[in-house]
């Protein structure tokens, strides 16, 4: 039986395919602020300096801070766990093997954003996610004004467990921010695609905050950190968590996830054209994947096999071979059946199906208990990292959403899709070159 014969009794509905080099250690300064940059202080309206915007947003200037060098990970007294560089060509969370947990949040802007309050922000949060990814407290002084709030000392004597902290900007950033003619073409709104079924509330934002690490109590106090800092300026739009099988491959639906995935370098942005705030930098699409797990336990495995086109005990094509066999799209049965069904998954995905269409998955799974209706709230947090949307994602998530096997049994729930500034040189803070340029 082919899989678009038995898919003629599924009711499911859904779709889409479940996927440094290091600056140097120098202090850099801060570029001249434009003109136009407004903040809520008044040395922040004349030159947002790193200095400037410390005291613009209440806080005492930090004496350096120390830095970790890019070049090689340091080993935390307090465990065997590297911690992973912060400064970098490009952001740390984005090349970085996959840790075990996630959290992935979007904040939106107060009332009273402007370009200078931005940049405060951007600031805090970098200055603090410097502390964090090397095991310290964050200081004090990067409260926001007027908070009595303080850091906890809940990770005081744990490692960082591999801490990753990712930022990014959403197309309303830079409506928000007064930078519109900077809004870059690629970060234009993702079509609608057939039969999405997106919650709005938790969907899109205007910044984005990924977090990774080997423990889920540390990506979970780096969140509550970030989201006190944001203070008076952005609020938490929705968060989700994530986490990776003990081999870091295998998603819930007992597939190996990621196979054929493209060098990940192919998702920095880089060469004439780019922005020099984004070079280094990336595009994300985020999309919540409900798996209608209840529906797809019944299928028979040669069913479930047939319609993301691989095996599931050690993901080898159909066709044979090993997991990294090339497949062979023109083999048939003896019947003259496609050995690879006409709308199995690999199918669809493949580049050559979509003109050479790449992108790099980097993708997590989510279990959030049970729904009204007693079935899982679970499956993919699926993550896109990609030069281009347009090029990228959106002309393989078409073809998928017409006809894909394994979409019969997925659910697309939220999507948004941010910008990735490139790298943060020490002494700078992320999307700098953008606020102040």
């Amino acid at each position: 039986m082919t899989v678009s014969a038995a898919d003629e009794q599924a009711t499911a509905k859904g779709g889409l395919d479940p996927l440094q080099a290091s600056v140097a250690e120098e202090d850099v300064a801060a570029p001249a602020a434009s003109p136009a940059l407004t903040g809520s202080a008044t040395t922040a309206r004349r030159r947002v300096s790193r200095r400037a915007l410390l005291a613009g947003g209440g806080l005492a200037a930090l004496a350096g801070g120390g830095t970790v060098t890019a070049a090689a990970l340091r080993s935390d007294s307090a465990t065997t766990a590297p911690v992973i560089p912060f400064h970098g060509f490009h952001q740390a969370g984005i090349l970085t093997p996959r840790q075990q947990h996630v959290r992935v949040a979007a904040f939106d802007f107060g009332t009273r954003t402007d370009r200078g309050r931005a940049a405060a922000l951007l600031l805090r949060w970098t200055s603090a996610a410097e502390h964090l990814a090397r095991g310290e407290a964050v200081p004090p002084e990067l409260e926001p004004p007027g908070s009595r709030a303080a850091e906890s000392g809940a990770l005081e004597g744990n490692a960082p467990a591999r801490l990753t902290v990712t930022f990014g900007l959403g197309p309303n950033f830079f409506d928000r921010t007064g930078l519109t003619a900077a809004r870059p073409e690629a970060l234009a709104p993702l079509p609608s695609f057939p039969e999405d079924q997106l919650d709005p509330a938790r969907s899109d934002g205007d910044l984005l905050i990924q977090i990774g690490a080997d423990d889920a109590f540390v990506t979970a106090h780096v969140l509550r950190t970030l989201q006190r800092l944001a203070r008076g300026e952005a609020t938490l739009r929705w968060t989700m968590t994530g986490f990776t099988a003990a081999d870091g491959r295998r998603n819930l639906m007992g597939q190996i996830d990621g196979t054929n995935n493209p060098d990940p370098g192919r998702a920095l942005l880089h060469g004439p054209g780019v922005p020099p705030w984004l070079a280094g930098g990336s595009y994300v699409v985020i999309r919540r994947i409900r798996m209608l797990l209840d529906h797809w336990d019944t299928l028979p495995p040669t069913h479930r096999e047939q319609a993301l086109g691989r095996r599931a005990a050690d993901g080898a094509p159909l066709t044979g071979g090993t997991e990294r066999t090339p497949v062979d799209f023109s083999a048939a049965r003896s019947d003259g059946v496609p050995v690879i069904a006409t709308n199995a998954h690999i199918r669809l995905a493949a580049p050559d199906s979509n003109n050479g269409a790449t992108m790099v998955r980097r993708s997590w799974s989510y279990h959030d208990g049970l729904r009204a209706d007693g079935t899982p709230d679970a499956g993919l947090l699926f993550m896109a990292w990609q030069p281009d949307p347009r090029t990228g994602f959106v002309p393989v998530q078409q073809r998928l959403s017409r006809g894909d096997a394994l979409g019969r049994y997925l659910v697309h729930e939220t999507s948004a899709l941010f910008a990735v500034p490139g790298g943060i040189r020490p002494g700078a803070y992320v999307a700098q070159g953008l606020l102040e340029g």
